[in-house]
């Protein structure tokens, strides 16, 4: 092995891992590579890597004196106590200027964690969310680094050229996000938006079905004509896909596939920082939740059993219904990426990260799961006012919402009426209406919370941060109040 030959090393050959060498190997990048399970490296080797440049390694020692300093080291493997165990291991073979780079799903305060230790050592620590899947690693993934700044210009040619490039404009699907934390949380709301994207698609399907009585061969149709406009992204044409597939007997291998759907938690992850945040990110915390209802399947059969639901059957143009039903996904989407760019504000706020929400759609425009159409729209918005409150202010969604509206409420209402759950549908349309509510009846809830708790309330009548507290239980017709400042 030639000493100082590897332009970065990387540890855990999974299939992501894997792929990702093989991804940098055929830009022209040189990688050493090193795994716990040592017949692993063989294995790639013999396997997958055969006829590469690629550097096999069998010890620690090996891996790093094939690495050209400053030393650029990669891991691909399970978050949590794995990457600290790994760190330590590392220590002893790093010098001040080296890096290490996470691939993996950590969650984001162990990043920020790590980065700010590392840094004391004199370490870089790059903290990058990678989507797309074993094909996005192997052919262009979408990269969404973040950590200590310093790092960067050491990756990123290696990051850029490896990464998807957007169709539109051939831009590299991979930018610096922040420092710490930011790239890992960025990729974080990325996976629980997917979560609702792939609800979305499951009320849509259910509602085809059991109210509409599509089949499988009905379903690919719409699903592939909705691929063709303004919903066209990679979710939507796999799901088209999905329809074809046949089981041996040739029904629909969907229909054989059993309704308990799991998770890896980051999906949960979005949910907590959403509460942590105080943000209604009410539409992934709902995927979620369908998840966890669809794990309680021997509860939902017995309920079954005990309740029919309502008797209805659908009156109506069918062709119709399908299109309310596709301009409902549409509608619900735009407010799941709406929520989730309002977390990426309040974190940036929280964290004192200087995210661009314009560069983190456009990362998303290629490579990774939630790929779509319609991340050029997010990003023209942020293009037009960088400092965008809401996507929802921008005159496009705004548009488009309202295009969608009348559509949204009648598929929401047909599948109350009809006893299907529809939990996103519903809860992104509530979610809009309370948005465009400019009084909402949370005064009663203050007045609840001041009569059982004294926790005081603010007046419509006074300045924002005066405070009052009302002896509730007083008698006659006028209560005494005091006022406090905040």
């Amino acid at each position: 092995m030639t000493q100082g030959a590897a332009d970065i090393g990387l540890i855990g050959l999974a299939v992501m891992g894997q792929n990702l060498v093989l991804n940098m190997n055929d830009h022209g990048f040189k990688v050493v590579v090193f795994n716990r399970t040592v017949s692993k490296v063989d294995d790639f080797l013999k396997g997958p890597a055969k006829n590469t440049s690629v550097i096999g390694s069998h010890s620690m020692e090996e891996f790093f004196r094939a690495l050209k300093r400053p030393r650029k080291v990669m891991f691909m493997v399970k978050a949590g106590d794995a990457v600290d165990a790994l760190i330590e291991e590392c220590l002893p073979f790093l010098e001040k200027g080296d890096m290490i780079i996470d691939g993996g799903n950590s969650h984001y305060p162990d990043t920020e964690r790590r980065t700010a230790a590392l840094k004391a050592k004199g370490i870089l620590y790059i903290g990058s969310g990678i989507s797309g899947g074993e094909e996005g690693a192997r052919h262009g993934p979408s990269i969404m680094p973040g950590g200590n700044p310093d790092g960067w210009p050491l990756i990123k040619p290696i990051f850029q050229g490896i990464s998807a490039k957007a169709e539109e404009d051939g831009l590299p699907c991979c930018e610096w996000v922040g420092d710490g934390g930011a790239g890992h949380y960025v990729k974080m709301v990325h996976n629980g938006i997917e979560y609702g994207d792939m609800q979305l698609m499951a009320e849509a399907y259910f509602l085809l079905k059991n109210l509409l009585g599509c089949d499988a061969n009905e379903m690919h149709a719409i699903f592939a004509e909705w691929n063709k406009g303004v919903l066209n992204s990679f979710l939507v044409e796999i799901t088209a896909q999905i329809f074809t597939h046949r089981d041996t007997d040739g029904t629909p291998l969907v229909e054989k596939i059993l309704d308990v759907a799991g998770q890896k938690g980051t999906g949960k992850w979005t949910g907590i920082s959403a509460l942590d945040m105080g943000i209604p990110v009410t539409l992934i915390a709902e995927s979620v939740f369908a998840r966890c209802l669809s794990s309680l399947k021997d509860e939902r059969l017995q309920a079954e059993k005990l309740f029919s639901g309502p008797a209805y059957s659908f009156q109506g143009d069918k062709k119709q219904f399908i299109e309310d039903i596709r301009q409902a996904l549409y509608a619900s989407k735009i407010i799941s990426y709406t929520q989730g760019f309002m977390l990426m504000r309040a974190a940036a706020g929280e964290m004192k990260w200087k995210l661009n929400y314009g560069s983190i759609a456009l990362m998303w425009r290629a490579g990774c799961i939630i790929r779509s159409r319609f991340l050029n729209d997010i990003k023209k918005a942020y293009d037009k006012k960088s400092d965008l409150a809401n996507l929802l202010f921008d005159d496009y969604f705004r548009k488009e919402i309202q295009g969608s509206e009348a559509s949204w409420r009648k598929v929401v209402a047909q599948a109350a009426q009809a006893g299907i759950p529809t939990p996103c549908f519903s809860t992104s349309l509530a979610f809009f209406d309370g948005y465009r509510t400019g009084r909402l009846p949370a005064n009663l809830i203050q007045a609840q919370r001041d009569f059982f708790g004294a926790h005081t309330y603010e007046r419509t009548d006074a300045p924002r941060g005066k405070f009052f507290h009302t002896n509730w239980t007083g008698t006659g017709g006028n209560v005494t109040s005091t006022s406090y400042n905040a």
